[in-house]
């Protein structure tokens, strides 16, 4: 995968640094000029002249202020770009409820709140719908969840994007939270918005969601 290197100063803080250059050698090419042909008996007004200088350093350090910062920020970039891209062949664990059915077969991470024995978990397509529906009975703490990609009447859904629900109860029926997550290996980087999106079995994940790293299980 090409990562494009992002680096250099701004061109617009280059041309702008350039022409303050200018200016600046052009005003004290002229305030020589101007004061070696004064009237002695009317010299002119430093006054001004100090001024137009302190402006002229002002703008000067102003830009270099500029430019530091674009450097940081650019800096801070690649930094995440590199971090991004040296997730490829590493299997990650994100927050979120969606997860990709890929050949088959697509898992959730859960975490139960505490023991739930009636459990519903649905899981719904991208348009909504709902596609498969199984009663379940969870153990408090971390589990994961695979569905064979059958809908209620056996029928094969298609490869994509699903999303599971689970409305947890325990003995007593009253409510367990329990928070989802989706687990894959990271198969590419796409670096065109402005936060990395990891691609794992088709689904886009931004980094600012993975929670963990491994390295994937050999066998």
């Amino acid at each position: 995968m090409a990562v494009n290197s992002i680096g250099g100063t701004p061109s617009s803080l280059v041309g702008s640094r350039n022409t303050i250059a200018d200016n600046f050698e052009t005003f004290l090419s002229l305030l020589t000029t101007q004061l070696r042909n004064q009237n002695p008996l009317d010299p002119l007004d430093t006054n001004q002249f100090t001024s137009q200088m302190v402006e002229f350093t002002s703008v000067e350090q102003q830009l270099k202020t500029n430019e530091f910062l674009e450097a940081l920020v650019i800096s801070n970039l690649n930094s995440t770009y590199t971090e991004a891209v040296s997730f490829i062949g590493k299997t990650i664990t994100s927050s979120g409820s969606s997860s990709q059915l890929a050949n088959g077969e697509a898992t959730w991470s859960y975490d139960a709140d505490a023991n739930a024995e009636n459990s519903v978990i649905t899981i719904t397509d991208s348009f909504g719908n709902v596609v498969h529906t199984e009663e379940a009975s969870l153990i408090a703490g971390e589990g994961t969840f695979s569905w064979d990609g059958k809908d209620a009447n056996g029928n094969q859904m298609p490869d994509g994007a699903y999303t599971i629900t689970i409305d947890a109860r325990d003995g007593d029926g009253a409510y367990v939270p329990v928070t989802t997550q989706m687990s894959g290996t990271v198969s590419g980087v796409d670096l065109s918005e402005s936060e990395p999106v990891l691609i794992v079995n088709g689904a886009r994940i931004y980094l600012s969601s993975v929670t963990s790293v491994r390295m994937p299980e050999t066998a």
